[in-house]
């Protein structure tokens, strides 16, 4: 009989162990089920700030192509003026640098 009642007596432990950890899964699953909805809260947050940014940064960007577009067209000469001052002041620069660095060698003689 003793060991009768040991032996219910460690099956109810048991039985109210296991009861007792399910209730800690059932928490723990809540809590995890709260945090994935506010990360996927957050996430979409910044998904939808990220995308509205990009919207309007390609908005501006095709606005001010539009702009650039109007000015070459309508100063074409402007345009074509100074891209060559740009290019020759380029070239000037370059060729000083390379006079400068090629020292006292001559490679062209």
């Amino acid at each position: 009989m003793a060991d009768q009642k040991t032996t219910e007596e460690m099956n109810e432990a048991m039985e109210k162990q296991v009861a007792e950890l399910k209730r800690q899964i059932e928490k723990i699953n809540e809590k995890l089920s709260e945090q994935a909805a506010q990360a996927a809260e957050t996430a979409k947050g910044w998904y939808d700030s990220a995308s509205s940014k990009a919207s309007n940064a390609a908005s501006a960007l095709r606005t001010q192509a539009q702009t650039v577009s109007e000015v070459a067209q309508e100063n074409p000469v402007t345009i074509s003026t100074a891209a060559l001052a740009i290019g020759f002041v380029g070239f000037m620069i370059g060729f000083a640098v390379g006079q400068s660095s090629s020292g006292s060698h001559r490679y062209w003689r």
